[in-house]
């Protein structure tokens, strides 16, 4: 490993599994000391656990002012300081086929996570670094913020809203040093996206898996299916020295789904005139 992050503080929120789990794994591989934050405690200190004396385990619920306020000061007393801000937990809502069927129970918990979570995390972070020195912070979104599209309505308001605040705050904070980016996965095979459900055997989720996954790639360009990895690479290139001239960006990390629509209509199109014109 290049120990890209050598000497640098980080703090993963949503760190216990899918992206944040790999992605904790991959700063601490290049150097960094990690406090993995989630409201997931067993998975959360195993995964402390097995990375060593570079990782921590906080349990903190995002959508908790103090409870943010608390991650930020635990980060700094117990590793010293704090580098790079990674906001990362989010959850998808319950699913209606329809908006109209769609009670909006949630919409409250949802924004807390997705939407509340980033912009606490992001500002006890950034007032530390801002302090400091300066430093990273990186939000993730979805493509659900950038393309339009049937059922998660709450979800996708709340990734549109990352991507414009990320940018926003990117301009804001960058006096003091900081850079702000925003991470866009597309269709990342991870438990938010899996739609399996507890009760569920290992034989069923996975032929839910092959189900979907024609369904996952029909509309992107390659077809490669995207692994949590994926999106801690691009975490790592962001928050290292390396990008030390970017900020502001939102960045797809989807195959290459809002690059356009891969399905060759015109040749559709053609093909079908043809068929026509054989009868």
């Amino acid at each position: 490993m290049a120990q890209d992050l050598s000497g640098k503080v980080a703090i993963i929120t949503g760190g216990a599994n899918g992206i944040g789990r790999a992605t904790a794994e991959l700063f601490v591989a290049e150097g960094a000391k990690v406090v993995i934050a989630d409201v997931n405690e067993e998975q959360g200190q195993e995964l402390a656990a097995g990375l060593g004396d570079a990782a921590l385990f906080l349990r903190t619920d995002v959508s908790s002012r103090d409870e943010v306020e608390r991650l930020v000061d635990f980060a700094v007393s117990r590793f010293g300081g704090l580098h790079i801000m990674f906001n990362n937990a989010g959850i998808s809502g319950a699913t209606y086929p329809r908006f109209l069927d769609d009670d909006l129970q949630d919409f409250e918990k949802v924004i807390g996570v997705n939407l509340f979570g980033v912009m606490a995390g992001s500002r006890c972070a950034g007032r530390h670094m801002a302090a400091h020195g300066g430093g990273v912070i990186l939000n993730s979104a979805s493509i659900a913020g950038l393309l339009a599209g049937h059922a998660l309505m709450t979800y996708r308001a709340t990734k549109a809203a990352v991507i414009q605040f990320s940018k926003s705050i990117a301009i804001d904070l960058a006096e003091y040093g900081i850079r702000v980016n925003c991470l866009v996965p597309g269709h990342i095979r991870t438990g938010l996206n899996a739609f399996t459900t507890p009760d569920m055997t290992p034989e069923q989720m996975e032929r839910v898996r092959l189900a979907l996954a024609p369904v996952w790639d029909s509309n992107q360009p390659l077809k490669r299916q995207g692994r949590p990895v994926d999106v801690a690479q691009v975490a790592l290139f962001l928050a290292s020295d390396r990008a030390a001239q970017v900020t502001g960006i939102a960045m797809p990390i989807d195959g290459g789904i809002t690059a356009g629509d891969p399905v060759n209509h015109l040749q559709e199109i053609m093909d079908t005139r043809a068929k026509a014109l054989e009868t």
